[in-house]
């Protein structure tokens, strides 16, 4: 199976939107992005960090499902993904319906990136629970997954009766659900409860941050999902969708997008057969006209050939 491209809007665009987009609108991104060959199109997640985090390189995020939304409705192939939405930040019946009526909305195009969350910050000042953050994220994938079948979920944190969520999603049983982290938690809900993965490179001190284990090269890559596939087809499940943003990120930190293009061009073979299925890119485009140039160099480089 061929690569597939997916393009993270600039979540440093957030801030100064209003400029940045400079008389455009957000499906027209939206629309670029599929014109120029892009399979995907996501956004992240930061309702509400702390200034400390933001100071220390975060960034303020639109919110998904608004924002997916726009972009459903001014595409017609793209898919639409959450890269990633934090399980604990809202009930797990509010997700589903979300994520039910942008999926069903979309025609089917909702992929549900989700994650257990790092921000302790963030979660305290949205009254949710940082400590069991893990564990509610296990049952909300359940909790979920049953709301979009129209059936009743029997847990200890989510379990209700007697009630329905409509709509239910254009795709049965619900999106496909992506799980990111390299926790040996989040692995094992790949393996378990999800369709796909989005591990992180991450140097050793930023590893330390996350408190996950670090990952600096594509061979640590390769053995990550070799393993994760092993563990799938012994417990009877097909391969995973693995979605990764290229080590050689840092080069569009900088705005270098030729640069990133040209280390990144000869190295897609590599990622492909370390199992690699998607290649998640977020440039670092300082306004809309030059995301367009990045976005059609992009596409040039890297998609068409």
């Amino acid at each position: 199976m061929a690569l597939k491209f997916n393009l993270m809007f600039p979540m440093r665009a957030v801030k100064h939107y209003s400029k940045w987009i400079d008389g455009g609108d957000f499906g027209g991104v939206a629309k670029f992005v599929e014109d120029n060959g892009f399979d995907g199109f996501s956004m992240s997640e930061h309702p509400y960090p702390s200034k400390k985090w933001l100071a220390n390189g975060g960034h303020h995020a639109f919110d998904p499902f608004v924002s997916l939304s726009m972009a459903a409705q001014a595409t017609e192939r793209i898919q639409l993904i959450t890269y990633v939405m934090v399980a604990g930040y809202r009930s797990p019946y509010l997700a589903a319906n979300s994520a039910a009526s942008l999926d069903l909305l979309s025609g089917g195009r909702l992929t549900l990136g989700m994650a257990a969350g790092y921000l302790e910050a963030e979660f305290d000042a949205l009254g949710a629970d940082f400590k069991r953050r893990g564990k509610l994220l296990d049952e909300a994938i359940a909790a979920m997954r049953a709301t979009w079948l129209g059936i009743d979920h029997d847990g200890p944190e989510f379990g209700r009766t007697d009630h329905i969520s409509l709509p239910l999603p254009a795709q049965h049983g619900g999106p496909p659900i992506w799980i990111g982290g390299n926790s040996k938690a989040a692995q094992r809900r790949v393996v378990e409860l999800a369709d796909g993965w989005m591990p992180m490179a991450q140097s050793s001190e930023m590893a330390a941050i996350t408190k996950t284990p670090p990952l600096e090269d594509i061979d640590e890559l390769r053995t990550m999902i070799t393993a994760q596939n092993k563990k799938r087809v012994e417990a009877g499940k097909p391969d995973i969708d693995v979605s990764f943003v290229p080590f050689e990120k840092d080069l569009l930190h900088s705005g270098d997008s030729v640069g990133f293009c040209e280390a990144v061009a000869p190295r897609l073979r590599e990622y492909e057969d370390a199992g690699v299925t998607w290649i998640t890119i977020e440039p670092s485009s300082r306004s809309f006209d030059e995301f367009k140039r990045d976005i059609s160099m992009m596409g040039e480089k890297l998609i068409s050939n």
